[in-house]
């Protein structure tokens, strides 16, 4: 089985990829897979019948792989999205979709979509210059969660406890970037300084972990500085994760829960989910779950590869998280 994974650095990331990307190479040398890393910048695309020819990487002609991996996320720019549209219209499968990906990477349609379907969600509003202040305290309430339309990893999401507050945050993003979108998203109490982060793949909650901040920040994104811990899966949680998945047409997602007194509600979900703090919280091996499921979803099997059995994830103990 071959592979490409389309990765590019991103500054405004806190923390990079390269930990998900140099996993997904090294387990796939075990499972005699055929990976490699590719960036959407070596790839240029021409518009033709013959299709052996309109995708070039570096210039050259290459065989096309079984599968490819987008790991842009929020980052994901229009030149990036065409080259996956253009790999899918060749007929290579993608984890994920083009189309999930866009999707995911607009979070007020992501949350449209999610309400359509009658899915727990925090209350959310599309903001205009200028905001009407009296509105947003009457729809949303403070405190209120700022954030921009796309983004990752805790980056461009901020708390306002207060209208003044709140009102000092428009007046300077009017200012300096006025055609910038946000939204505000009622904030859950009950989930302040932590959430759950649920990996799914093909359908199936595979792990789960608690986000905590430890009261130092409102967000629990471990890239932030949160720490993760195993939280079991309860049938609410895997299907609140799974329906979400499935809704946003997404096979790999990280899905991301609110505490809500003893509920949930979903917060976003994420299209290239990071795994390093809950494979570091969890005894779980992700990209060898992600590659059992591509084998399974194109029917392309290794013998050595299928007499390897994946575990039940348990919770890390402390010295191996340290390890």
């Amino acid at each position: 089985m071959r592979g490409w994974i389309i990765y590019k650095h991103n500054d405004l990331l806190l923390r990079q990829e390269a930990y998900e990307v140099n996993r997904l190479v090294e387990v796939a040398k075990e499972e005699n897979i055929d990976l490699q890393v590719f960036s959407p910048d070596q790839f240029d695309l021409t518009v033709t019948r013959d299709d052996e020819k309109s995708i070039l990487i570096d210039g050259e002609r290459q065989k096309l792989p079984d599968f490819v991996m987008p790991r842009m996320g929020a980052g994901t720019t229009y030149f990036t999205l065409a080259v996956v549209r253009h790999l899918e219209r060749l007929g290579v499968y993608c984890v994920n979709s083009s189309h999930s990906i866009e999707v995911v990477k607009d979070k007020l349609f992501a949350q449209q979509i999610l309400a359509e379907k009658n899915l727990p969600t925090p209350d959310t509003m599309l903001v205009k210059f200028p905001v009407n202040v009296a509105l947003v305290e009457k729809q949303i309430g403070f405190p209120v969660v700022v954030k921009t339309l796309s983004g990752s990893q805790g980056s461009g999401v901020f708390l306002s406890k207060s209208p003044g507050e709140f009102d000092d945050l428009m007046q300077l993003i009017e200012a300096t970037s006025p055609k910038a979108n946000i939204i505000l998203q009622q904030f859950v109490k009950a989930s302040h300084g932590r959430d759950l982060r649920v990996f799914t793949i093909g359908g199936r909650a595979i792990a789960c972990m608690e986000r905590n901040s430890n009261g130092e920040n409102f967000k629990a994104n471990v890239s932030a500085g949160g720490v993760g811990k195993l939280y079991p899966i309860t049938p609410e949680i895997e299907w609140l994760a799974t329906q979400t998945a499935n809704v946003l047409g997404l096979d790999v997602a990280g899905i991301d829960l609110l505490f809500d007194q003893e509920h949930f509600k979903i917060c976003e979900a994420n299209s290239s989910p990071g795994f390093e703090g809950l494979e570091s919280a969890v005894d779980i091996d992700v990209p060898r779950e992600i590659f059992h499921f591509i084998r399974i979803r194109l029917g392309i099997f290794d013998k050595a590869a299928a007499k390897k059995t994946i575990k039940a994830p348990t919770a890390k103990s402390a010295k191996e998280s340290n390890d």
